[in-house]
């Protein structure tokens, strides 16, 4: 069983401040990975969407707005 969130959070500030420093730049590193990867996702649906062709290009703002959802 893994240890509770707050578990966690006394143990890290019961740590050294190289310590600490090195946890924030691994989170740091992992949130921009999980990030990557939804862009990543997001970024193949559009492109299946296109292919399927849901999605529509237009550069007038009219057509923009009517696109969206009221």
């Amino acid at each position: 069983m893994s240890p509770s969130f707050e578990t966690l959070v006394e143990e890290v500030r019961n740590r050294s401040v190289e310590e600490k420093e090195e946890l924030r730049f691994l989170l740091e590193r992992a949130l921009i990975e999980e990030r990557r990867g939804e862009i990543q996702s997001n970024h193949r649906r559009s492109l299946d969407e296109v292919k399927r062709g849901k999605l529509k290009f237009s550069s007038s703002i009219g057509d923009l707005k009517k696109s969206l959802p009221a």
